[in-house]
């Protein structure tokens, strides 16, 4: 036994430890079976007992893990292994190495978990780990604290093993019985090692973390996001109150941020920041809460006066989070009248003004700071009492110091450092400018007129610089920068138009007076030298900011019901520039739209955003009508080609083109006007008669492959813009069928290029998509049926190519990517209701099974793993059995019985995916497929028809197979209660009650169940 044991103590060193590959895995595959068979627990308890190899303490503790979530062991297998990793930590705890102590008490964690309703003793291990705590050693003591801070991580995350209502059980019972004894222990804990004392540095790190985890367990079922500051509150049990109205419970945590260093100091702060944000129903009086509130205004106040571990920049990221939470959590009224209020806004005021100042090393910080000033001056119109809020006093100076420092960004930047520059990133600038609007709108005069001062003078050198041949570039990138920060900054402004508090009209002049000052700049910006500056990133960041500033003044001024209310800011526009009405300004919009078209062909953001921009215009009903009044517009539809619109031939650009088609075809179909729509498609078919002149053997050229491109493309546009009867008819009448084969010919060319068969299959998917109805033509029209001639022949000649392709590195997008597309085209197709598919069998025509044949291929040639792997992949695939199951089930049961096994087990693994959508349909297949065994096998006399008689067959082969799904949705509904779609099993749970003659019964019953059987026996 000793050799034996020698033996596996030298696999597992060369498991973990060796370089070769070839050699870790075949040690893998002989110490698999210590994980993969129950029989092999008393082995693993073996090697932990006489092994002295910590690798191979590693191995049988993982192996005992994976035994303990993986497999269903009996209850007293459970606390066997519970009970001898107790008892051995406690004899050998000490000295083990921290990665196989680390094992072991995770897998007396999970045991614990997974045994926790199942028996009371599981529930002692709080109990147990207190007998740690009570020891001499400090190895025990630590060994203690480890076992609670995994223990409560573990009871508040899901476990792959457990279902997640299983698990919330778990959770609830863990949290009433045993969680506040494991934080007051971890209270004491820090009470009695507050020391600053190296040697139990790691004992305190211990006791703070546990803290930390017991304030952030998930009290109520809904995690916290620590993504979003917006976190939430922290729902306390009122059972905690007692330990919260104690000063020493929130002292302790200022201490320690006092005693430690990073990270100690660093999670002593998160600590803090729960404590903050507890539910404002814990305190049962007013005068605790606000005694509560002033501890935390006083320890918060002594950091802000002594600067103490702020140099970290962790710590100083923490604090700032924490600062930020006051005004969540609590009114300002509250904030207000506490004793030390004012000591404490002033200190933060200075606080936010030197993090302004140091936007380096603060900026991802400051977004914290500014939150809590916006939502103080937000919520000033509603402090009733009166004492004063003091912001009149700080919030101008934050104002100035703000856009102080951006311009010191500016200012600071270099040309070659472009990758974290935040005029570059959205979400990043949103995150930045998102609360400057409230702090600028507090006191907008004075706001206003400081932008306008620094403002004034950069325009005017910037103007200066236009008329030089030749200008530093140096000096030209940091004045756009700077003014592209200003016209953010007014952009950000203007989008909150309408403020409490302050009148509207004074608004209005103060916003007009910041927009001339940006409209000026557009002049500016395509005059002169500037015109030649186009290819510069700098110059690219101010056009994109003033694309910003043009959507948020259209959507706050320009429009019937905006004209109206806005007399203030255009009398203001009309003085200053001469812009009396919204439909110059609107002209003014466009004139820089199809400048930015002209000019930014190698710019795709300029481009992208330029273009929605074009859309939001054109996509409202009373703007697209002004649009089209404008000879600008009138240019754009009726020259949509390259050479007036160079971006259009920029292959980086060709996203764009479907974007830019489909604003053109919204502004088309506003007018009922047919010679429109085909002199705006002119262009077009010149590149339709182009392709149809190309022999074949010049077809897969560069230019035929670019062509086809923007060609689906633009088209692809043109089909999003029709909504309705009349203007489908429109395109279909053009296309059909003089263009399509063109089409036909494209695909079968350039099947094994994705660069041109997505954008052709997705033009397809869309021109096939009965939206609104569009696709209804008269009762003695062929086109239905014409249209679904043309799919099935596109998706043969795609489908029998792409399944002849070799195997590739990238598998999804040279194959899975167009057959999912391809399986959206067919199910659209036939879920239409255009077509009545019984012609096609009456006059023995292929289309409808060439094309159900050549799509149960594609679907057969990917693996049913792959398919649940890629999102939409399974999407579409599910989507395709649903419409077969519901509308085309003898194609279904007439396949041979492996492939009707498969496609229903994929069903059983549909059901349990977490995407509802895909189990409902799953569900409808499902119930589908009962419903036609129920009414034609098992209340029929005889299996008469073919497809009845293939589904005996199939049944026959596989008894079990229904009975599996049975189970499943039985499972789903059970013990799923966060499941969003029980109604929609209930009809399949149903259906295959009826046919299995046999009573089913799970248990314990859950009243949805109930309900379900109660209807069941109500209709027998």
């Amino acid at each position: 036994m000793m050799e034996s044991l020698a033996q596996l103590e030298l696999l597992c060193e060369r498991l973990y430890n060796t370089q070769d590959s070839a050699e870790r895995a075949h040690a893998e595959s002989q110490l698999k079976c210590f994980s993969a068979n129950v029989e092999y627990i008393p082995q693993c308890q073996y090697i932990l007992d006489n092994a002295s190899s910590p690798y191979a303490l590693m191995l049988a503790s993982s192996s005992l893990l994976k035994q303990v979530t993986e497999h269903s062991l009996s209850l007293q297998m459970r606390l066997d292994i519970r009970n001898y990793i107790i008892n051995y930590l406690a004899t050998r705890g000490p000295e083990l190495q921290p990665f196989v102590l680390g094992s072991l008490i995770r897998v007396l964690c999970r045991v614990t978990k997974f045994g926790w309703l199942g028996d009371d003793k599981f529930r002692d291990v709080v109990k147990d780990t207190i007998n740690f705590l009570n020891q001499a050693t400090s190895g025990h003591y630590a060994i203690g604290l480890k076992i609670l801070n995994e223990l409560v991580g573990e009871m508040n995350q899901c476990n792959p093993g457990m279902a997640s209502a299983r698990h919330r059980r778990v959770a609830c019972s863990f949290r009433d019985q045993s969680l506040f004894q494991i934080f007051q222990i971890s209270l004491t804990s820090l009470h009695q090692l507050k020391k600053d004392d190296a040697n139990i540095s790691h004992l305190q790190e211990l006791a703070l973390s546990l803290s930390l985890k017991c304030l952030s367990f998930d009290f109520v079922g809904t995690p916290i996001d620590e993504s979003s500051e917006e976190f939430g509150t922290v729902q306390i049990s009122s059972g905690w109150r007692p330990l919260f109205e104690e000063f020493s419970t929130v002292q302790i945590f200022f201490d320690y941020y006092a005693i430690t260093n990073p990270p100690m100091s660093k999670e002593a702060l998160e600590c803090l920041v729960r404590l903050v944000s507890v539910r404002r129903s814990l305190f049962l009086h007013d005068a605790a809460r606000t005694k509560y509130l002033e501890h935390l205004m006083t320890g918060t106040t002594e950091i802000l006066r002594t600067g103490q571990g702020l140099a970290n920049h962790d710590n100083y990221h923490e604090f700032c989070r924490l600062l930020g939470r006051f005004k969540i959590s609590y009114q300002l009224s509250e904030l207000a009248s506490t004793d030390g209020y004012g000591d404490w806004i002033r200190l933060v005021a200075e606080f936010t003004s030197k993090s302004l100042q140091s936007w380096q090393w603060a900026s991802n910080s400051v977004y914290y700071l500014l939150g809590l000033w916006s939502r103080l001056v937000s919520a000033v119109p509603y402090l009733k009492s009166d004492v004063p809020s003091m912001l009149d006093q700080f919030v101008p100076k934050i104002v100035e110091g703000f856009i102080t420092s951006r311009l010191d960004a500016a200012q600071s930047a270099i040309p070659d450092d472009l990758s974290e520059n935040p005029l570059d990133n959205v979400e990043l600038l949103q995150d930045q400018l998102d609360c400057f609007p409230s702090l600028c709108r507090f006191q907008y005069e004075s706001s206003s007129m400081f932008i306008i001062n620094i403002l004034d003078p950069i325009l005017q050198i910037y103007t200066e610089r236009a008329q030089l041949l030749a200008a530093d570039s140096g000096e030209l990138f940091v004045i756009e920068a700077k003014l592209a920060w200003i016209v953010h900054i007014i952009a950000a402004v203007l989008k909150t138009r309408q403020s409490v508090g302050c009148s509207l009209e004074a608004q209005e002049v103060i916003d007009a007076e910041l927009s001339v000052r940006v409209l000026r700049l557009v002049n500016v910006t395509d005059s002169g030298s500037h015109c030649q500056r186009y290819s510069e990133i700098s110059k690219q960041r101010l056009d994109r900011a003033i694309l910003a500033f043009f959507q948020h003044v259209r959507r706050s001024y320009v429009g019937d019901q905006a004209m109206h209310s806005s007399k203030q800011l255009y009398a203001r526009l009309s003085e200053l520039l001469g812009l009396h009405d919204h439909h110059l300004l609107l002209d003014f919009f466009v004139r820089k739209i199809a400048s930015n078209l002209k000019c930014y062909a190698e710019s795709e953001e300029v481009i992208d955003q330029t273009l929605s921009l074009f859309w939001e215009l054109a996509s409202g009903f009373m703007t697209g009508k002004l649009l089209l009044k404008l000879d600008t517009v009138k240019f754009i539809i009726a020259h949509p080609t390259s050479e007036h619109f160079p971006f259009l031939k920029e292959y980086r650009c060709s996203r764009s083109r479907t974007t830019f088609y489909y604003t053109i075809g919204c502004l088309i179909f506003m007018e009922d006007s047919a010679v429109m729509f085909k002199s705006s498609m002119d262009s077009l078919s010149q590149v339709f008669i182009n392709l149809e002149a190309m022999r074949d053997e010049v077809f897969r050229t560069d230019t035929v492959k670019y062509a086809l491109i923007g060609l689906t493309r633009d088209l692809r546009g043109i089909a999003m813009a029709t909504n309705n009867r009349r203007t489908y008819g429109l395109l279909f009448d053009w296309l059909y069928p003089t263009r399509m084969p063109v089409l036909l010919k494209g695909i079968a060319h350039w099947a094994d290029t994705p660069e041109v068969t997505t954008p052709l299959l997705k033009f397809m998917a869309e021109f096939v998509l009965n939206k609104a109805q569009r696709l209804t033509f008269d009762s003695s029209s062929p086109n239905g049926i014409l249209l679904f001639r043309e799919v099935s022949k596109l998706l043969v000649a795609y489908g029998s190519r792409i399944l002849s392709l070799p195997k590739v590195t990238d598998v999804y997008a040279y194959k899975y990517k167009g057959i999912w597309i391809s399986l959206i085209i067919l199910c659209r197709a036939l879920g239409g209701n255009y077509v009545n598919f019984g012609v096609f069998e009456l006059y023995g025509d292929r289309a409808l099974a060439d094309a159900l044949d050549i799509a149960m291929k594609m679907v057969l040639s990917i693996p049913l793993a792959d398919i649940l792997v890629y999102r939409k992949l399974a999407k579409a695939y599910f989507a395709f059995v649903e419409v077969l199951f519901n509308n085309h089930i003898s194609f279904v049961l007439n396949l041979d019985t492996n492939t009707f096994v498969h496609i229903v087990c994929s069903l059983d693994s549909g059901l349990k995916a977490l995407d509802g959508g895909i189990s409902t349909q799953c569900a409808s297949a499902v119930d589908n497929l009962a419903s036609f065994y129920f009414n034609n096998i098992t209340m029929g006399e005889a299996a008469t028809s073919p497809a009845a008689i293939n589904l005996a067959m199939h049944v026959a082969e596989c008894p079990n197979l229904l009975q599996e799904i049975l189970k499943t949705l039985f499972e789903i509904v059970l013990f799923e209660d966060n499941a969003s779609n029980h109604w929609s099993l209930s009809r399949p749970i149903l259906s295959l009650i009826l046919i299995n003659e046999q009573e089913i019964c799970y248990s314990p019953p859950s009243p949805f169940l109930r309900e379900i059987f109660l209807f069941w026996q109500s209709q027998n």
